[in-house]
This record gives structure tokens, C-alpha cells and sequence, in this order.
């Protein structure tokens, strides 16, 4: 029986079960999907996420599919310099979600349960019941990492406020029939606009379409190509032609998150707890970040060694961070609606980034190196990751009883290093209270 089952194999619930699988737990991955999507999906991996999957030796395998190393992040299509962030990685990644979900998973020990939906969740005090492919699964805890349509979700009757979308967008991938003469071919930041095209690899594009008939249409009816060549020749002209359309989906800007991202035995990571307009490359980015949160407490957790509540801040570390996104990303479709008070709106905007520290700020927050949590002084990127998952003490004799769960390291700086990269003790007085607080008891 594994220690822990996972709903879920996109980024995030993979990542989830590669953190724990790191750090010696069990883990069974339950996807309803009989075969890995080929669907592009998400396109970019910000700065912070591109620090954790390098960290984490995953970085590599995802290079080779790699489009496009963009030296900014944009808000509602407005460009956000990023080359002077404190990082290695002082851009995004243009890659699709399908590479990063495939490196993460070649990693894996056990692989993938596909073709498992999940029906049914029962949980008690000693562990969480799933029903998935028509078989029971037994574990002592669940990740629901299932989506923004999560069916564990559902099942527990999980409160999930908010509001409910108000515009309609449509999402594609496409190949192109006839091309008008200086298309751009290269990997550019979206603009704003409706019909714009990113290339992707075999001859494939990407297009976003939002205007009257988006509106005017049911979020349930079906996408056809004569909506996307209606949406490309108002874009781009009629040199234009769509040839097939590969893959296509409504979305709008919803905007909800879970109350509690802790049920029980149940804990909520990515899609599953938090959904807004994907604009930015926020989603995918948030996801792996909650993923690199859990990992480490849940594991401690299976293994008996996590001090009292330890489990419990990861909801309440990750639970702001996504508010705040869920507040950027209803300030960028603002942004991005055709009229002309939006548009004054966001001419005010592209001037005040002019000023150093306001770019500085919305790009921070962008690129998900600005995220810290209570208690904690930053992050440590000069530290790789321990390979087995253990906390990192740098330039300080790790004390008897911790060596299991802390590797010792030399270095100048004192620093007590958290497994999802965030250091905990910074020098001084103190190392022992941090190392109760984040690992318990010495052994």
C-alpha cells in the first residue's frame, strides 16, 4: 500500500509525488487520462519555477523542447523586464506544459496508474479510500491535484468561493493552410490583443480568441475552425488560412479558491485549489510552487518525524500567495478588455513601470521570486536541494539527533535552508527553536 496517492498527473501533482518519492514515501499516481495529453496547454515557466526544477535536476530534460528564453514576463501584455532580477534565471521559459509534465514524470519511481479516474473518496482516521479505473486504492493521505474541474473536489463538497467568469475566451492549437508574408515566426511575448500567434514545435500554433461571438456563444459549445479563421482574418487579414484545428477549448475568468486547502487527509495542490484567468503564466507556476511546499511537510508527516501543525502552514503559506494571484489576474483581464476607459487604464500603467521600483515590484511578484512566507528570510539558491529531501545546514555543525533529516554542509554564510529552498535560521542565535519548528524533535 503506498504512503501516499496523488489525483492528478499534470506539473503539479507530478511534482508533488517527486518531492515525496525524494524524500523516501510511497507514492501512486491516479491520472483518468488513458494516454499523456499532446495538448500544449501552458506555455511558460517563470524564473522561481525554472530555480526549483534546475535545483531538482529536471531543468535539463525539459531544455531540449525549450522555444524561447523571453528576458521578461508581461502583465495583460504589457512587458515586465526581468534581466536584473537576483536570480540565475532572470527569464521565462517558453515551453510546453506537455514537456515539463513528461521530464518530471520520466523521473518517477512508480509509474503512472493512467486510465483511473477517480469516482469515489471515503476517508478516516487512518487513511483516505479512492475509488479510480473501477479499483480501490488505500493510502494514509490523498493530493487532489486534479484540476480546476477537480472531481475529489466535488466529491468532498469542498467549499470553493468566488466569481464565476464573466468574459469567454477560446484557446487553440492549429496548423496554417496559407501564412500572410511577415508573420512573425519567433517566440514573442502575447500582446493583448485577439488572434495572436505563438509558434510551437511541428508546424503548430497557438492562438487566444476573445471578442463578440466568444461572448455571445455557450461556454459548452464546441469550437469550430470557421469561429478561429473568423477571429485570425480579423487579426491578420485574409492571407490568412487555417489548415486544421488541432485542439481547442473555451475558458473565461473565473475567479475562485478553496477556503481550506487541508480536508482531513486530503490536501489541495494547483488547479484543484485555486482557479483565475491564465493569463501571465501564473497557473503552472503557482501549481509547481504548491507542490514544492507539500512535498517536504507531507512527507515528514508520513515518516512520523514533523513537528505538531507543520502540515497545517502549508495551507497557510500558499493560501495568501494564490489570493494575490487571483487579485493579479482579475486586474490583467481588466487590463485587457477593448475599451477605451481599459485602455487609459493601462496607459497609466505602462508609464508608472517606468519607475524602477515599480517594475521591479510587478516583476517580483510576476516571476514568483518575491514570494517569502512568515518567518522566513528568503530564498537560497546558492544551496542546491539535498538529494533525499533533507533541510540543508550550511557553515554550522548539524546538532545530534538531526543528521536524518538535516545534511550538513560547509560554507561562510550560517544558514538553515528548508527542502523547498527557503531558509529557515540565518546565523546567530536561534538554530535550535528553527529546527524544532520545521523538523521536530531530534531523533
Amino acid at each position: 500500500m503506498p504512503d501516499v496517492l496523488v489525483a492528478g498527473a499534470g506539473p503539479t501533482g507530478l511534482l508533488t509525488a517527486f518531492e515525496l518519492e525524494r524524500a523516501g514515501v510511497d507514492v501512486l499516481v491516479l491520472e483518468r487520462d488513458a494516454e499523456p495529453t499532446t495538448q500544449s496547454k501552458a506555455l511558460g515557466l517563470q524564473p522561481r519555477s525554472v530555480e526549483v526544477l534546475a535545483d531538482r535536476g529536471l531543468l535539463a530534460a525539459i531544455e531540449p523542447y525549450v522555444q524561447a528564453k523571453l528576458p521578461a514576463g508581461h502583465f495583460s501584455g504589457v512587458p515586465i523586464d526581468y534581466t536584473d532580477l537576483p536570480t540565475s534565471f532572470p527569464y521565462q521559459l517558453g515551453v510546453e506544459q506537455a514537456h515539463v509534465a513528461a521530464a518530471i514524470e520520466a523521473r518517477l519511481r512508480t509509474p503512472v496508474l493512467r486510465d483511473a479516474a477517480v469516482t469515489a473518496v471515503a476517508q478516516d482516521d487512518e487513511g483516505v479510500t479512492v475509488t479510480a479505473g473501477g479499483r480501490e486504492h488505500r493510502a494514509g493521505w490523498l493530493v487532489a491535484a486534479d484540476g480546476g474541474h477537480s472531481t475529489v473536489r466535488t466529491l468532498l463538497g469542498a467549499a470553493f468561493p468566488g466569481r464565476p467568469a464573466r468574459i469567454s475566451l477560446v484557446v487553440a492549437d492549429l496548423t496554417l493552410a496559407a501564412k500572410p508574408a511577415g508573420l512573425a515566426e519567433d517566440w514573442q511575448l502575447p500582446s493583448s490583443g485577439s488572434g495572436y500567434l505563438l509558434p510551437l514545435s511541428g508546424g503548430r500554433y497557438r492562438t487566444i480568441v476573445f471578442g463578440e461571438e466568444q461572448q455571445q456563444l455557450d461556454r459548452d459549445a464546441p469550437v469550430t475552425a470557421g469561429e478561429v479563421q473568423r477571429a485570425l482574418t480579423a487579426a491578420h487579414g485574409p492571407g490568412i488560412v487555417v489548415g486544421e484545428v488541432l485542439w481547442a477549448s473555451r475558458f473565461g475568468d473565473a475567479s475562485r479558491m478553496l477556503e481550506q486547502y487541508r480536508h482531513g487527509r486530503v490536501l489541495f495542490a494547483g488547479d484543484a485549489a485555486h482557479v483565475h484567468l491564465p493569463v501571465g503564466g501564473q497557473g503552472l507556476n503557482l501549481g509547481l510552487q504548491d507542490a514544492v511546499n507539500l512535498g517536504w511537510k507531507l512527507a515528514a508527516t508520513v515518516r512520523g518525524t514533523a513537528p505538531a501543525g507543520l502540515l497545517d502552514t502549508y495551507h497557510d503559506e500558499r493560501h495568501p500567495i494564490a489570493a494575490r494571484v487571483l487579485v493579479s489576474t482579475r486586474a490583467q483581464a481588466v487590463l485587457g478588455v477593448p475599451d477605451p476607459d481599459a485602455v487609459a487604464v493601462r496607459a497609466v500603467f505602462t508609464e508608472l513601470l517606468a519607475v524602477p521600483e515599480a517594475r521591479r515590484a510587478v516583476a517580483a511578484e510576476l516571476s514568483g521570486l518575491g514570494v517569502t512566507y512568515p518567518g522566513i528570510t528568503g530564498r537560497a539558491t546558492d544551496v542546491p536541494a539535498s538529494p533525499d529531501g533533507r533541510a540543508v545546514l550550511v557553515g554550522a555543525t548539524v546538532p545530534a539527533g538531526w543528521t536524518g533529516r538535516v545534511e550538513g554542509r560547509e560554507g561562510a554564510a550560517p544558514r538553515l535552508v528548508r527542502p523547498d529552498g527557503y531558509v529557515a535560521w540565518d546565523g546567530g542565535p536561534g538554530l535550535d527553536e528553527a529546527l524544532h519548528r520545521w523538523f521536530g524533535a531530534p531523533a
